[in-house]
């Protein structure tokens, strides 16, 4: 059987170019469940090490990304105070692909339009890898957290709460 040829997008060609190592895992789209839990599922690992991306938006300081485990949310009191804004909330979802250049499903932190202060949940760095977006749906980056945190520039925080 031919081995699935997967296309490298512009995150792979990023860490390509920086010399990180990584790799890229597909899995089966759902377009009715675009949850990381159902990201999760389909690649067979915890939801622990599956995490999303999420923009929002600082009263001080702008936009700013929060990338945090598949079954948390972004504690909005903890990353306002940890971005210096007095109040965040998530952008409008119809505003993201002009904001990040990606859509839904295939935010990455990688590789934005341009770069935000990004803060990655602290849990990261008890994982050997986590998974994180290839910029596309359908396709996940498996990547050691200090790699990320260095290439993206974040701050670890404790910025999200599971979900209820």
């Amino acid at each position: 059987m031919a081995k699935q040829r997967i296309e490298k997008t512009n995150v792979a060609r990023l860490l390509d170019k920086a010399k990180i190592d990584y790799q890229l895992i597909p899995y089966t789209v759902d377009e009715n469940n675009l949850a990381a839990t159902h990201v999760a599922e389909e690649l067979g690992e915890d939801i622990a090490t599956v995490f999303k991306t999420l923009v929002l938006h600082g009263d001080r300081t702008g936009y700013l990304v929060c990338v945090v485990p598949g079954d948390f949310e972004v504690d909005l009191k903890a990353a306002a105070k940890v971005s210096g804004n007095k109040k965040v909330e998530m952008i409008p979802m119809k505003d993201l692909l002009a904001v990040t250049g990606y859509i839904r499903g295939g935010c990455s932190p990688i590789g934005m339009k341009k770069r935000f202060p990004t803060y990655i949940h602290s849990s990261s760095l008890e994982h050997e890898a986590i998974y994180i977006s290839a910029g596309v749906r359908g396709l996940q980056v498996r990547i050691a957290p200090q790699d990320l945190i260095r290439y993206t520039n974040s701050e670890i925080a404790d910025i999200s709460h599971e979900m209820k």
